[in-house]
């Protein structure tokens, strides 16, 4: 029996590998960070543009009315993180920021694929690892 959301975790497989580039190349140059709750809890400029990205892709795909977005960014910003049983993309785009911050090679772009409030088995997290050095 075929999985009826292949499609959407072979398209976001890509979009990890895409925006895997974009963190890579932006390691590469001035990191300017900001604080979201604490001192301790990060974010720059990358992370905020990478899940632009990565929610822009995913809804130029899948339609903003078929699918639901939650990004850990703009949760941080004030927008509602609601889950329903609609497909529901979530996404940590820079996940350890930390680890991004201080140019460390352990970062990963995380989305993970929701339907009806569960985490679809097949794509639990689709993760994009990328050597920052």
């Amino acid at each position: 029996m075929e999985d009826p959301w292949q499609k959407a975790y072979d398209f976001a497989v890509v979009v990890a590998k895409m925006v895997g580039e974009e963190i890579l190349k932006a390691g590469e140059s001035e990191i300017r960070v900001l604080t979201k709750s604490s001192t301790v809890d990060l974010v720059t400029k990358t992370d905020e543009r990478v899940e632009k990205i990565v929610i822009g892709s995913l809804k130029q795909e899948f339609g903003e009315d078929a699918h639901c977005f939650i990004g850990e960014e703009s949760v941080a910003n004030g927008e509602p993180c609601i889950l329903t049983d609609k497909p529901t993309w979530i996404t940590d785009p820079v996940d350890s920021t930390t680890n991004f911050v201080h140019g460390f090679p352990f970062v990963a772009v995380s989305i993970a694929f929701a339907v009806n409030k569960q985490v679809c088995k097949k794509t639990k997290t689709i993760l994009h690892n990328h050597c920052l050095m």
